[in-house]
């Protein structure tokens, strides 16, 4: 996968250790064995978030490198549950509301 650029080796890779292998980052495979999924949507969500990149494959590199080092480092000191990638983690949490003072009205058929 060496003779690839780094475009052609992003659509190759499918699993995270491939990713990691791939881009030189140590990793405990208990870690990424449990974690894989949510390692690569967190690796996803900050790709998204960093936005526009550089063009020169370099730099990108560099760029993808330390946002995966990042995504897995998530799931070294913390765990799928508490770090919350994906939706399903958040369907239960308590949902807030907020009610101004303003919309608050008395019915007075039923006040009396």
């Amino acid at each position: 996968m060496d003779e690839l650029t780094l475009d052609e080796a992003m659509e190759d890779l499918g699993a995270a250790e491939e990713f990691l292998e791939y881009f030189g980052i140590a990793y405990e495979p208990a870690v990424v064995q449990v974690n894989r999924l949510h390692i690569l949507q967190r690796f996803h969500d900050y790709l998204a978030r960093a936005g526009e990149l550089s063009e020169i494959e370099g730099v990108r590199r560099v760029v993808y490198t330390t946002l995966l080092q990042q995504a897995y480092q998530d799931f070294v000191k913390s765990d799928a549950q508490t770090e919350k990638v994906f939706k399903v983690f958040h369907m239960h949490e308590p949902k807030t509301h907020f009610v101004p003072l303003s919309s608050i009205t008395v019915n007075k058929a039923h006040a009396a």
